[in-house]
């Protein structure tokens, strides 16, 4: 079985794959000061009984100080296991129409390869995590570029933070969009607010790639904090949380045969 980890700067989210299905997911929170010994506890706990059943890692992190633990986890736990650790010079077939590849983080990259994978369209990934990214698909494949915009959380912790008289909110619908008290017109503010911020962006972003012909534009959703926006959002078209574990697949199977 294949063990695919996605290490955010939130959380860390595995999946475990039987062939080409999920099998099982887990998440577990991002620590920056986690070492490699806690890591391999915290995941063989998570996994159970599949955790002597592992065949092959693909692994990603957007957090460097994770990023060196998990490699010397793997190692040390893992030493006989095929593994790929996502980074420049691991072929994933997409190509990178930016002026510098390198900055391109490598979640971005393999949920590229999955979009992709699905679809036979250009595609726009909206990414909910710690910051919302929203990033543009060629019909052919290339990842051409996006925009970032701070993530939901980080938006009321700042919030709450700066303002003395708000505080955090349960992130549900309000009762209408005008807020009749305080927590209301948090939750509409919060929920409303992104989900047209979303959707301007995704608007902009189709309308580029569209240019002057009328080909379509698959828009996907993913990241943990996507199902908060997808019933307020007007263009999101597709929900698919495992996109990142799907490319963290896709990635293993081209470079390890």
């Amino acid at each position: 079985m294949l063990l695919t980890v996605d290490v955010g700067n939130t959380n860390i989210s595995l999946g475990l794959y039987e062939g080409a299905e999920l099998v099982g997911d887990w998440r577990m929170r991002t620590d920056a000061r986690i070492t490699a010994d806690e890591l391999a506890l915290t995941m063989r706990g998570l996994l159970g009984r599949f955790a002597d059943g592992i065949t092959g890692i693909s692994a990603l992190s957007t957090v460097p100080a994770v990023l060196r633990e998990l490699r010397v986890m793997l190692g040390r736990y893992y030493p006989r296991v095929p593994k790929v650790i996502i980074e420049p010079g691991v072929r994933t077939g997409v190509p990178l129409l930016v002026d510098n590849p390198k900055e391109v983080g490598a979640d971005r990259l393999v949920n590229t390869l999955a979009a992709h994978h699905l679809h036979a369209t250009a595609c726009v990934v909206v990414d909910f995590g710690t910051s919302t990214n929203v990033d543009a698909i060629s019909a052919r494949g290339e990842f051409l570029g996006g925009a970032f915009a701070p993530g939901i959380e980080i938006s009321v912790d700042a919030l709450a933070a700066r303002a003395a008289a708000l505080r955090k909110v349960e992130l549900v619908p309000p009762r209408s969009v005008i807020g009749k008290n305080t927590v209301e017109c948090l939750q509409s503010g919060i929920l409303y607010g992104f989900a047209g911020q979303v959707d301007g962006l995704v608007r902009r972003i189709v309308r580029e790639l569209q240019g002057s012909g009328t080909e379509p534009v698959t828009v996907i959703a993913t990241g943990g904090l996507a199902p908060l926006v997808l019933d307020e959002s007007e263009t999101i078209k597709e929900h698919v949380p495992d996109l990142t574990l799907l490319g963290l697949r896709l990635v293993y199977e081209r470079n390890v045969r």
